[in-house]
């Protein structure tokens, strides 16, 4: 197969800090506002004025060398952790930005999906930013109009094909931005994490469509946080960390690196001090909490499996595990229990193993608080050990459309959580 892209060594370049006005007059009335501490007169909507954080160095390479070749029909996946350089490397491939160093060769057409909405006028109707996003992407007035009923059909907005977009849901953007770019005959197509704004049909909808872009013989760069989409669908990877290529392979083993390299949170938990929220009678302490494998990534509905250390300092018969599930932003989902079952005897250490079945998470990321005591928090209880901020996960969505996001818990509450089985090892 022939190569569609070649990048070379590439490197981009962004200077940190206060870039010049453009004229001398604003830039010393930008200093008379500084040195009187008042607010940047230039700076733009939303931009933050906060410079509390500050590096060594006025400069960072959002790239580093980075090398790579797609060849004809390839699905590439791109992974990396947040800030890692997947958008700047497609931003460069769209010809959004320019490299700082390095070369990239391309043949054939680019249709890139970077943004929700990118080259959308919010004023204009769907019609019409189909007509217009179609145009910057490259498309004649004749391919779009021929086209034009198979790109509102795929969309599933018909109804609101003549309302100003300015309406549209973040979701029903997408909808509408990622038809007219499938629907390009381009010989490349670039698609960012964007389909996370879709909902479960739509992105199973999104996923065989570029299935069937890629058996018609054209290439896909896609970029993704879903680790199970990027197997369903890629057929290689690539792996950026800080800026650099840090693998290159096959899909299943970019996502195996990915998982046991870059995620950026361990798998073991050493339990310190500064992470219990009260040390409690410390009867039985925690000593370290983990999860078997590689990755803690699970699917909606999996039976979740974690391992706890826990060291007796008297004798304590009968005993619990108790856990609380946080969101990333630090909400609480809810709770379970396990039975009072666990024995343990003066200054022995007890390894149990602690699964949670069928566990009816939405898709998304969280973190665990970890108690062992007596009782439940329902009936009076007592802790003799709790430590928070653990077991950092992910649920991703299930990949079969029979599952929908009605059975999903978003908040405290909403679900009954399962008890939690504690199975003691020796």
């Amino acid at each position: 197969m022939s190569t569609v892209i070649s990048v070379e060594n590439v490197s981009k370049l962004y200077r940190l800090g206060e870039i010049g006005t453009g004229s001398l007059s604003h830039d010393v009335n930008r200093w008379w506002h500084k040195v009187r501490g008042k607010e940047d007169p230039y700076l733009k909507i939303g931009q933050s004025n906060d410079r509390t954080s500050t590096g060594g160095s006025d400069y960072v390479y959002a790239l580093k060398d980075v090398s790579f070749e797609v060849k004809q029909g390839e699905v590439l996946g791109i992974i990396g952790r947040n800030g890692a350089g997947k958008s700047t490397l497609l931003k460069i491939l769209s010809r959004v930005t320019t490299p700082t160093t390095g070369e990239i060769k391309a043949k054939g057409r680019i249709a890139s999906l970077l943004e929700v909405g990118t080259g959308f006028h919010p004023e204009l109707s769907g019609r019409d930013n189909i007509y217009l996003n179609g145009a910057i992407l490259g498309m004649r007035k004749h391919e779009i109009a021929r086209k034009f009923d198979e790109i509102v059909e795929f969309s599933g907005c018909d109804r609101y094909i003549d309302t100003p977009v300015k309406r549209y849901s973040s979701g029903m953007y997408v909808r509408l931005a990622f038809a007219v770019a499938a629907h390009l005959e381009s010989e490349i197509l670039i698609v960012d994490e964007v389909l996370a704004v879709g909902d479960a049909e739509f992105q199973q909808k999104c996923l065989g469509k570029m299935r069937d872009v890629a058996g018609q013989g054209r290439s896909i760069l896609f970029v993704s946080h879903n680790m199970g989409a990027v197997l369903q669908l890629t057929t290689s990877g690539i792996v950026l960390a800080d800026g650099r290529l840090a693998f290159s392979g096959s899909a299943e083993d970019a996502v195996d690196y990915y998982s046991s390299k870059c995620r950026p949170d361990g798998m073991l938990y050493e339990v310190e001090h500064k992470k219990r929220a009260w040390t409690g009678s410390q009867a039985v302490k925690i000593i370290s909490l983990s999860f078997p494998g590689t990755s803690p990534i699970f699917a909606h509905g999996e039976t979740i499996v974690f391992s706890a250390k826990l060291r007796a300092q008297t004798n304590v018969n009968p005993c619990r595990l108790s856990l609380t599930v946080f969101k990333s932003d630090g909400t609480p989902v809810g709770s379970c229990f396990g039975e009072e079952c666990i024995p343990i005897k003066n200054r022995e250490t007890l390894h149990a193993e602690v699964r949670m079945k069928n566990f009816p998470l939405a898709p998304g990321y969280y973190y665990m608080g970890v108690a062992v005591g007596r009782g439940n928090h329902l009936d009076g209880n007592v802790d003799f050990d709790v430590v928070m901020d653990v077991l950092n996960f992910e649920v991703q969505a299930p990949m079969s459309s029979e599952n929908t996001s009605s059975s999903w818990s978003h908040g405290w509450g909403s679900i009954i959580f399962p008890t939690i089985e504690t199975i003691p090892h020796s």
